[in-house]
């Protein structure tokens, strides 16, 4: 590609996903430029209290070399930035500032990429609505299972093959939690090894109740469906001290335990979490540790499954990188 125009980038959230995805944009500009005919630049990184504004190729700096925060307007003014993102945690307590701050930068004309999720499932109209009024787009890869590209399936990939279910494992510490029962491993040991191991996060519940699982289905439905995610049901079966039994026993007839979630077309706004017994053959039954896999079940095209992607910071972050170079590449030919 000959002619490749810069994207200046507001990061919002420098946790281990916002420091893995600046990282990625300075260390590989080049290569992506070379590629995409695009080069992505962060030129300037909020937190919670301080941000700090940078040049185009000027590392992030000490934390104690930041500024206060100032207003986001401010922020996107100063940088000229084309796109916002978000990779703020995905908790009740920042889920007003994160809707805020999406919805003034796509009121602004300015692309959100997003790994964040709360806001996602509260202001999902909202959003789509500021974003169509004012010629911008929304990307949530982060949100819908880190590097597993589900998100780009459900949005584009799948339009006109009939999607009509989703059958998905999109957690990879629940379905690595569920391997190590059927190892032997009692729940606490389990918890701890994919803690230990970076799997798992400090404080697994989302995982394990089947919330996290659930939560991807419902995004992923929406993009599908068009479904509101404020409005499905959740129905979530728990991994608890009975797990390590259930899990035990389907290995010894030949099966592994997964925590399916599922949604159908013709079941609307209803996501179910279950934990199911898999079959060699069933592409849930062939994941191996944190890995995940979504099926996309369409009729008459048969089904579609995407399966993999890293379980990580960098796993998140990349998809980051990825909606990003989706929302400011050019679009021409093949692209």
């Amino acid at each position: 590609m000959n002619d490749v125009g810069q994207a200046d980038v507001v990061l919002s959230g420098y946790g281990p996903v916002g420091q893995a995805f600046a990282g990625h944009l300075a260390e590989h500009a080049g290569e992506l430029a070379r590629r995409h005919g695009v080069r992505p630049v962060v030129r300037a990184v909020r937190a919670s209290t301080a941000q700090c504004l940078l040049q185009p190729g000027e590392p992030v700096p000490p934390r104690p070399e930041w500024s206060p925060l100032g207003p986001l307007a401010e922020t996107l003014d100063r940088t000229g930035a084309r796109v916002l993102v978000q990779a703020v945690p995905s908790s009740p307590g920042v889920r007003r500032q994160a809707a805020d701050e999406a919805l003034l930068a796509l009121r602004r004309g300015v692309h959100v990429v997003t790994a964040t999720k709360s806001h996602l499932l509260t202001h999902w109209r909202e959003l789509g609505e500021a974003a169509r009024a004012h010629d911008a787009m929304i990307r949530i890869s982060g949100a819908t299972g880190a590097a597993l590209p589900a998100g780009d399936l459900a949005r584009t990939g799948l339009r006109g093959l009939g999607c009509a279910t989703i059958r998905a494992c999109p957690n990879g510490t629940v379905t690595y939690v569920l391997d190590r029962l059927a190892a032997g491993d009692p729940l606490p040991d389990a918890i701890r090894e994919a803690q230990r191991r970076g799997i798992a996060e400090a404080d697994p519940t989302a995982d394990l109740s089947g919330a996290d699982s659930a939560t991807k289905v419902r995004l992923l439905a929406a993009l599908a469906w068009g479904w509101d995610p404020a409005s499905v049901r959740v129905r979530a079966q728990a991994v608890d001290g009975s797990g390590a039994a259930a899990a035990l026993d389907a290995l010894s007839r030949g099966r592994r335990l997964r925590a399916v979630a599922s949604a159908r077309a013709d079941q609307p706004l209803l996501v179910e979490v279950r934990l199911e017994e898999t079959e060699p053959g069933d592409p849930l039954y062939a994941l191996s540790g944190p890995e995940k896999a979504v099926v996309f079940g369409c009729q008459e095209a048969g089904d579609v499954v995407v399966s993999g992607g890293r379980s990580s910071p960098l796993g998140a972050a990349l998809a980051l990188v990825k909606d990003t170079i989706d929302v400011t590449a050019p679009r021409l030919g093949f692209f």
